[in-house]
């Protein structure tokens, strides 16, 4: 198979020029009982290139913010993106519990702070519960979006906060942030799930970073899996990769916006995602994994998140 030239490798996230893909630290956990393999794990990324990491406080209940603070040195050069809008809730299920408020917005960005052990998070993520798979608000975790943002610029005005990205939001919600300023947007979408295509195309539009989630689908048990499509297999064939590497090649190739924050606790699975900056897809292969079909669910889930 005669392959086109791989994506770019490196693109705008804010104010800085990261390499595409980056690192999802949810999966840590899996790791809690080894902590020196966290660690470990994540100076290999480093080592890779990696310059972009994912994180937030809820994930293993601020475990992958203490490997993060301990295996991370400010030469490294990473920018980490955190995320406000839930809270750690050890025990329950999913562990976490939602925090949609300003004054819990507010707070959540302090415990940010001292879970990473900084004076500035370099960008924070507003997580909304208003689109995709997951939780949805109720009650008084019903917020209006101006209210929230008001108090993130608040945050960034105080220099607490680098920049502003939203996550789980609408078309009509993204065009009601942009005067806010905002650098990235982490949705669900992947191949099998393309739903919030026409956010995507606004991002790219703006130069807005779209940093998926649920990269390959599959995510919660009845969604669709990427890796499970007779092209993906068949394009993973071809060219001598894995399915999942065809699946994350193909949101590269989508949009030069497009950053990847795919998660793992094992090493070599950590370098296979990090080459897949490097696996190319000719016209061909792609017009025949852009043909696959588009089945997305969006189900209000009471699971967490996996990235």
């Amino acid at each position: 198979m005669t392959s086109a030239p791989a994506a770019a490798a490196t693109a705008p996230l804010g104010a800085r020029t990261v390499l595409r893909t980056g690192y999802g630290a949810l999966q840590l956990e899996r790791l809690h009982a080894r902590r020196e393999e966290a660690v470990a794990l994540l100076r290999r990324a480093v080592e890779l290139g990696v310059d972009h990491v994912d994180t937030a406080r809820f994930y293993g209940d601020g475990f992958a913010d203490d490997v993060i603070r301990e295996a991370l040195r400010p030469e490294d050069g990473v920018l980490v993106v955190t995320k406000v809008g839930a809270d750690p809730d050890p025990g329950g299920r999913p562990p976490l519990r939602l925090a949609q408020r300003p004054e819990q917005l507010r707070a959540s960005v302090e415990e940010s702070l001292r879970s990473l052990g900084t004076d500035r998070l370099d960008v924070v993520n507003l997580r909304r519960l208003d689109t995709g798979p997951g939780l949805r608000a109720e009650g008084d975790q019903v917020v209006d979006l101006d209210d929230q943002l008001a108090v993130m610029t608040a945050l960034r005005d105080e220099g607490k906060v680098g920049a502003i990205g939203l996550s789980s939001v609408t078309l009509d919600g993204l065009r009601r942030a942009l005067p806010a300023g905002i650098v990235c947007v982490q949705n669900a979408y992947s191949l099998v799930a393309r739903a919030d295509e026409d956010v995507l195309r606004l991002c790219e539009a703006e130069g807005i970073a779209w940093v998926p989630f649920f990269p390959l689908g599959g995510a919660f048990p009845g969604l669709p899996r990427a890796t499970d499509e007779p092209a993906v297999r068949a394009a993973a064939h071809d060219l001598g990769v894995t399915p999942a590497q065809v699946g994350l090649a193909w949101l590269l190739h989508r949009a030069p916006n497009v950053l990847l924050i795919p998660g793992t606790a094992d090493a070599a699975h950590l370098e296979a995602n990090v080459a897949v900056g490097g696996v190319a897809l000719d016209a061909a292969t792609l017009a025949a994994l852009d043909g696959i079909e588009s089945r997305t669910t969006d189900l209000a889930l009471d699971v967490t998140e996996s990235r």
